[in-house]
């Protein structure tokens, strides 16, 4: 079998765990109970614990059995997501409009089942630092990863990489998939505010028409993909939100559009804010709108360094049943990227079987795969025994 055996036989305990934090799921920051789930799990087992990080972060320190400086870190999401849960096992969230729909109950369980292991066997060199991040769905610089690296994280618990994995839906179990270089894209947010005096739906000669000129901005950010970029560097424009109007008989004074940008590339990326802001500007001089333009970097490219995804390959091969070392980019964002911008470390993903029956990413319907477990913790446990030797 792949998966270490003392963590097979504690399966079912993780697996109970894991159906404990999907039933008590809370928001970004909230994660009141769940921190204290988790400090307590880590202090049973051994391990210093430090509380209140980055919010509402869990920080563990466990020494190996053998003197030495090395020091890795492991990470896990804590946070769910504000949606109504549509399951109707026993299970299911407790907490109205919160659910695990990303599965960070599976991380949270996978983790603590390596600590478990490592606690018990402490067949490694240094020490380990298990993180349990606040606010991975909150994102940005104001998400969990980046508050906890402002706050001190890695000046007070030195690492010299770090680790972390992420469900994937449509992979099968037993199956883990990285990649060195950009493997999860950046994302920015822009937010557009188009102003005009209102009128009568049967007068548009009278004012702006602020709708038309929201339409017109909506087609023409799709040049910026198609006309601004180079076709070799993959780039989405999605506008995702638009609001105006209150009356079918009234042409409204306001129209906001709200979006996301995601890029792989640096030049791809800068190219994006002056094509928004060019475009918005000039269709708002065609039609007489007054335009406002926000934007906001808030995610970079998640970027795996090559020595650390060596690593998690080397790790992986004694757990898996199959690797893939060149699975396609995902245009997904993920604030571990921030983590991987302050030290060098690598982000894989775990098979979570198929995604039928609902179970994808930020479904009402989905549910972490308790199968998937065992794997996740015999990964992050031969990583910290294969690199701290």
């Amino acid at each position: 079998m792949p998966i270490i055996n003392r963590i097979a036989e504690f399966h079912d305990d993780m697996a109970q765990w894991r159906r404990h934090l999907h039933a008590n799921p809370e928001l970004s920051f909230q994660e009141q109970e769940t921190a204290g789930f988790v400090a307590e799990k880590l202090r049973s087992y051994g391990i210093e614990v430090t509380e209140g990080v980055g919010g509402t972060g869990v920080v563990g320190i466990l020494h190996g059995n053998r003197r030495g400086s090395r020091s890795i870190g492991l990470r896990a999401d804590m946070d769910a997501l504000a949606i109504e849960e549509r399951n109707d096992f026993s299970h299911r969230s407790t907490n109205k409009g919160v659910m695990h729909a990303c599965g960070h109950d599976g991380h949270t369980a996978m983790l603590l089942g390596a600590a478990r292991y490592l606690a018990e066997t402490r067949n490694f060199e240094g020490r380990v630092v298990f993180i349990f991040q606040p606010a991975e769905e909150m994102g940005g610089e104001d998400g969990g990863a980046a508050r906890m690296i402002r706050e001190g994280l890695f000046e007070t618990f030195r690492c010299d990489e770090i680790y972390g994995l992420h469900n994937w839906p449509g992979m099968e179990i037993g199956t883990f998939a990285v990649k060195a270089g950009p493997m999860m894209a950046s994302g920015d947010a822009f937010e557009i505010e188009v102003t005009s005096t209102g009128m009568h739906a049967a007068q548009p000669q009278k004012g702006v028409d602020v709708v038309m000129t929201a339409g017109h901005i909506l087609i023409a950010l799709q040049q910026i993909s198609a006309r601004n970029t180079d076709p070799l560097d993959a780039i989405v424009v999605s506008a995702t939100q638009v609001h105006g109007g209150d009356a079918y008989n009234v042409l409204p004074n306001n129209v906001t559009i709200r979006g996301t940008v995601r890029a792989f590339s640096p030049n791809a990326r800068a190219t994006a804010e002056p094509a928004v802001r060019r475009i918005v500007e000039g269709i708002g001089l065609s039609t007489g709108a007054q335009c406002k333009v926000s934007y906001s970097q808030q995610y970079p490219t998640l970027i795996n360094s090559q020595s650390a995804v060596r690593s998690a390959e080397a790790a992986g091969s004694s757990v898996f049943n199959k690797i893939d070392t060149n699975p396609p980019q995902t245009m997904i964002v993920e604030d571990f990227a921030f983590m991987l911008q302050d030290r060098p470390g690598c982000y894989g993903w775990i098979g979570n079987g198929p995604d039928d029956n609902g179970r994808i990413l930020h479904s009402a319907w989905f549910d972490f795969n308790d199968e998937a477990l065992p794997f996740g913790a015999s990964y992050f446990a031969s990583l910290v025994e294969a690199r701290q030797n």
